[in-house]
């Protein structure tokens, strides 16, 4: 049902893909991993040990870090760092009780057809927190902000042209007196 090949996000790694049809709401596979609690996990990430790690409360995380054989460790953000134009993300995490026990389940958003990548939504407190990532969100964070005051600059710029233009003195306009009227049924005399 799924298999591993290289991400359409460059840069991404090995990407997961589907064999078959997933429709919105079928679970394509659970996040396994460890069970660990966050204070683990914090001292994995300083020893260089990060980036595959979910968080359900401070006592209970699935950490897939050590676990390759894990498949869902492998499904990849199209909202990431190397954005391609067209990707978007299909699928979300859930948590769900299964046997007494809170999982994590990869779950499709809407249709995934067969050779399509698994793409879910990190979240952007990710991005923000990786360590080997955060100087890119940084820099993206940059750019975003670039972009947004450039926009900015060109529609005041605009507004200002605008207001220019509103602001000239029209034209006059040039008046012309209707001839007076005659008066019906009587001539002048000569």
């Amino acid at each position: 049902m799924l298999y591993l090949k290289k991400s359409l996000i460059p840069g991404a790694g090995k990407g997961l893909f589907v064999k078959k049809t997933f429709k919105r709401g079928d679970i394509v596979c659970e996040y396994e991993g460890e069970f660990v609690p966050w204070s683990v996990c914090e001292k994995r990430a300083e020893e260089g040990h990060e980036g595959y790690v979910f968080f359900i409360s401070n006592k209970r995380c699935v950490d897939a870090y050590f676990t390759p054989e894990a498949m869902g460790r492998y499904a990849n953000d199209a909202k990431g760092i190397g954005r391609v134009e067209g990707l978007r993300n299909n699928a979300q995490y859930e948590i769900k009780v299964r046997k007494g026990e809170k999982r994590v389940f990869i779950v499709a958003t809407r249709t995934i057809h067969p050779d399509g990548e698994v793409l879910v939504d990190y979240g952007s407190d990710y991005w923000k927190n990786l360590e080997k990532t955060k100087h890119l969100y940084k820099k993206q964070q940059e750019e975003k902000k670039r972009l947004r005051e450039e926009a900015k600059k060109k529609a005041e710029k605009a507004g200002k042209s605008a207001k220019k233009a509103k602001s000239a003195k029209p034209a006059k306009k040039k008046t012309v007196k209707a001839a007076p009227k005659k008066a019906k049924g009587k001539s002048a005399k000569k």
